[in-house]
């Protein structure tokens, strides 16, 4: 069985090191309260738009795996915003985890997920899509951004 780690996986350990680097290396203090607490806001984006693309994946009984084929090419909803709503969500998380700690080590988190899911998912998905779904993914594409 091919074992690979998943998106999830990535953010949790990155939210992990991110929370435990602000409190061992708290370097430099960017974002004080009470506007560090303005991070919430996209702490409470990223849960929306995972729980909700997640709810669409199972409705339309597709694939949230990135290596797999999808059966379903989903357009609507949180997929007017991204085309990978999720990923957008869980950087939301980070992102949003960072401006309430408020040190700028814990910023270096949110951007290292987006550079691995740029390298190591998105292209395998956007691959898989445009072979499965050809011009409506295409089509698609040119109207909504891959991240946001």
């Amino acid at each position: 069985m091919n074992q690979r780690i998943l998106p999830p996986t990535y953010f949790i350990v990155l939210l992990i090191l991110l929370i435990g680097t602000h409190f061992v290396f708290p370097i430099i203090s960017i974002v004080p309260p009470p506007y560090a607490y303005l991070g919430a806001i996209p702490v409470i984006f990223g849960i929306v738009m995972n729980v909700w693309a997640d709810c669409l994946f199972k409705k339309r009984k597709t694939t949230v795996k990135p290596y797999e084929i999808p059966t379903s090419l989903i357009t609507s909803s949180p997929f007017n915003i991204s085309r990978h709503p999720m990923y957008c969500g869980m950087a939301g998380i980070l992102f949003g985890t960072a401006i309430i700690l408020g040190s700028i080590t814990a910023f270096i988190f949110p951007i290292a997920f987006m550079a691995l899911m740029e390298i190591n998912f998105i292209p395998q998905e956007e691959k898989n899509m445009s072979e499965k779904f050809g011009t409506k993914y295409a089509d698609y594409k040119k109207k909504v951004r891959r991240w946001i």
